[in-house]
């Protein structure tokens, strides 16, 4: 019986022990499973939350795509003011570098001479008419004497002969009143044209047209002002061959050396007569208003003209684009905030926009500020587009474009 109790004792003594084992490493287990959750709650709050970045939305729209051409400014009319006959300057009518009107006083020259030269010319011709009289009432009064025989053959036919020589002295005297008053009126100088005067290169006071005409002054049309530049066979053929391509197209823009654009469009007038053979291109020219009198001859620039327009084109900003290993890709965000990198296929530049070709689409979100901050695969805190980049991209009518030879590499 001692033995029965005892061995009775030890069963229980036994299972009060695993129970409080159990007890002990459910209480261990439950530690363990709080200190987790604690070190979760600590990496989670020691964690830097998403970057900001800046996104585009990508637009699909109908933008033109431009040509431009290195172009030089050139007058419509130039012309020499010279002196053409020879005398002292006596004076100058005009303010240097402005604009003078057509029949406008220029210079005049000193112009006694030429009157003296011309009153003179006028007695000859009065002498010259006086013997004219007198020719013609002898050979009146001869002819029908001599057809009587009254008078000797040969006094009729001296009347006849000075008849002849008055007549061509009066014609010599009238010729010499007008080379007189011609030479007058060269003494008094004007403008052939409205345009726009240079510089004066001979002052007054000064001897000119001694042995030659002596170059004063040049005048130069300025308004319209005429762009000459120069464009490719092909770009020819595709543009300008055609009348009917002629007439729609689209007005000219004028690109100044600053970078402007000049306010007034303008239109081709000549397109040259033949291809040149050692460049392949040809010339031609256009006009455009210039009623200020902004553009001066000589200016260099740059024509554009609508090559083409690229219907429903997918457009991204071009600060959006990167270039890794000769691809240019884009950080493309997602619903869900994550970055994905896209290779894309470029088109043409349109003004700071790009035409994608292949690997986006309309309403997708791209990266164009905090690129270095953000990575394939993480998540980010996008933000909207700066106004001005939204007014581009909405802006169509606005757009400008690089040429399409020009964007793949020619």
């Amino acid at each position: 019986m001692a033995v029965l109790h005892w061995l009775v004792r030890g069963r229980a003594r036994a299972s009060l022990a695993a129970a409080v084992g159990v007890v002990g490493l459910a209480v261990l287990l439950s530690a363990c499973d709080r200190g987790k959750e604690a070190d979760k709650a600590k990496q989670a709050a020691a964690a830097p939350p998403p970057p900001t970045v800046v996104v585009a939305e990508v637009v699909q729209k109908t933008v033109p795509i431009y040509a431009e051409y290195v172009a030089q400014t050139d007058a419509r009319e130039t012309v020499e003011i010279r002196a053409r006959v020879q005398a002292f300057l006596e004076a100058q009518h005009f303010t240097e570098g402005t604009v003078v009107r057509k029949d406008q006083l220029l210079f005049t020259l000193d112009k006694r001479e030429y009157e003296a030269k011309l009153l003179q010319a006028k007695a000859e011709l009065e002498v010259a008419m006086a013997r004219l009289g007198k020719a013609e009432t002898d050979e009146r009064r001869l002819k029908p004497l001599a057809e009587r025989r009254a008078v000797p053959q040969q006094d009729y036919d001296n009347a006849a002969a000075n008849l002849l020589a008055a007549k061509a002295a009066v014609s010599a005297g009238r010729a010499g009143v007008v080379g007189a008053e011609l030479d007058l009126s060269y003494c008094t100088i004007r403008s052939p044209i409205t345009g726009l005067i240079g510089k004066r290169l001979v002052a007054p006071g000064n001897l000119v047209g001694k042995g030659e005409a002596t170059l004063l002054d040049t005048v130069s049309s300025i308004d319209p002002i005429r762009v000459n530049a120069t464009i490719s066979e092909a770009e020819y053929l595709r543009f300008f061959a055609s009348r009917k391509e002629r007439e729609k197209a689209r007005p000219l823009e004028l690109i100044l050396a600053d970078g402007s654009i000049f306010p007034h469009k303008g239109k081709v007038v000549i397109i040259d007569r033949a291809v040149d053979q050692k460049t392949g291109t040809l010339n031609f020219a256009a006009e455009f208003p210039n009623p200020d009198g902004e553009l001066r001859p000589g200016q260099f620039g740059r024509v554009r003209a609508v090559a083409d327009m690229a219907k429903d084109a997918i457009l991204i900003p071009r600060r959006a684009v990167q270039e890794i290993q000769g691809m240019q890709t884009v950080l493309v965000v997602g619903a869900d905030d994550t970055v994905a990198l896209r290779t894309l296929q470029p088109g043409d530049a349109v003004g700071d926009l790009l035409i994608v070709r292949d690997g986006l689409k309309p309403g997708e979100r791209v990266i164009v500020d905090g690129i270095q901050k953000a990575r394939p695969g993480a998540k980010v805190n996008p933000s909207g587009t700066p106004a001005s980049s939204t007014a581009d991209a909405k802006g169509g009518e606005k757009a400008e474009a690089k040429p399409a030879a020009k964007a793949g590499g020619k």
